[in-house]
């Protein structure tokens, strides 16, 4: 089981799904388990970047459009009956409500019912549509009938809506489904194109070229952002640094972290990063020596710092190296200090990527015989997900449980 799980278990975060990421190697396996990671991690220390079931779930007493759509609940009743409905009442619907409530239903995962509502703002003339508006249509039809039916769309719209955004929305869709081939022909055109584009075409590019092992290319496509004067945001410098860590090159790694922070838009969360990053290359020397104890790989880092706890244990899951995140977990249970969500959601992230399901459910059960009171409702809804997403029926069941037992159940609305 454990060997199946370490290829099962690499879900992309920002994408809100699952991707199934080859191991082609042991230095791109690394990268994918410390990509996923770091990116959870960073995202649980985020509020309100997801609904709650409190958000979701609207009280039967509220009475306006959203609320009627949200009490649907089942995919296969109409959102557009519902709509009409609404308008035979006499009230008005303002392209600004059907965006909000469109991406209300898409943070849920309801596409179907968010694509509904695409289709009636297409459908009626009376709304003028952005580009930003045709590339969730994008999104939403690959989510809802399948990348072919996304493809014939985009290409069968007025050169007036081929916008970059549309281009970027087509070309994350051929990057998660991973169709190189389709995501190159789609990118020189978009070179070729008289248009502007930011940094996040450029990044769909590294990330396609990242998760398929072709971690060569990453390079090539940052010269082309900078030919076209593209300034690079905090994922680019990450998968630039990453494509390199991934072959050890360390000095390049050094040198991308010396330009990241002289660029002009570094920021408080930029110098975080390259210090993370730093300890990243100094540990990962340290781990790859035979040092004996805990001590020698966390010198000079105190068991007061958590998050560069939570950091070693991702840095450890990358690595492959289980022992020492045993090590880790065991020094921090034995401390004063009081154990939070986030440390409880790292570790359990850690031991699933890894594939070891035993200790997932010592780790819940420990939860469970704890103390604490401190719960990030958002994230443990979405590593709740995450269990069920990909089966694990009886862990989630368990972590509900344990969520339920803490009044932190995102079933019942809870906080």
């Amino acid at each position: 089981m454990a060997s199946r799980s370490r290829s099962i278990f690499l879900p992309l975060i920002r994408n809100g799904g699952f991707n199934i990421v080859p191991e082609n190697s042991q230095s791109l396996s690394l990268f994918n388990r410390t990509s996923y990671l770091s990116r959870f991690l960073c995202s649980i220390t985020l509020k309100g970047d997801s609904l709650t079931s409190s958000q979701v779930n609207d009280d039967d007493d509220d009475d306006d459009l959203r609320s009627r759509i949200f009490r649907l609940r089942l995919a296969k009743r109409s959102v557009t009956n519902v709509i009409h409905r609404w308008l035979s009442e006499g009230n008005q619907i303002s392209i600004s409500d059907l965006r909000h409530i469109s991406k209300d239903l898409r943070k849920s995962h309801r596409y179907k019912h968010a694509l509904e509502i695409s289709e009636w703002m297409v459908s009626h003339e009376e709304y003028e549509l952005s580009g930003s508006d045709y590339a969730v249509r994008i999104d939403l039809m690959t989510k809802v009938f399948g990348l072919d039916s996304a493809e014939r769309y985009f290409e069968g719209l007025p050169p007036s809506a081929k916008t970059s955004e549309t281009y970027t929305a087509l070309l994350h869709s051929y990057a998660g489904a991973k169709l190189t081939e389709k995501a190159e022909e789609l990118y020189e055109r978009i070179k070729k194109s008289n248009l502007s584009f930011n940094a996040l075409t450029y990044n769909e590019m590294m990330t396609l070229y990242m998760s398929v092992g072709h971690v060569e290319k990453v390079s090539l496509v940052v010269e082309e952002l900078k030919r076209q004067k593209v300034a690079p945001d905090i994922f680019t410098y990450n998968l630039w640094i990453s494509s390199y860590a991934a072959t050890l090159n360390i000095d390049e790694v050094r040198r991308i972290m010396e330009e990241m922070s002289r660029d002009p838009g570094s920021n408080e969360d930029w110098m975080r990063y390259i210090n993370l990053t730093n300890i990243y290359i100094t540990t990962g020397h340290l781990v790859n020596t035979e040092s004996n104890t805990l001590v020698e790989a966390e010198k000079g880092i105190t068991q007061r710092e958590w998050i560069t706890y939570d950091f070693l244990i991702i840095l450890y899951a990358g690595l492959g190296n289980k022992d020492k995140i045993d090590q880790i977990w065991k020094s921090l249970r034995m401390t004063k200090q009081k154990m939070t969500s986030r440390n409880y959601i790292c570790i359990l992230s850690s031991y699933l990527i890894l594939g070891h399901l035993k200790e997932v459910g010592e780790v819940i059960d420990q939860w469970k015989q704890s103390t604490t009171t401190d719960f990030d409702v958002s994230s443990c809804s979405r590593l709740l997900y995450a269990f069920a997403n990909v089966g694990l029926t009886e862990i989630a069941h368990n972590f509900h449980l344990l969520l339920f037992q803490k009044n932190s159940d995102p079933t019942s609305g809870s906080k």
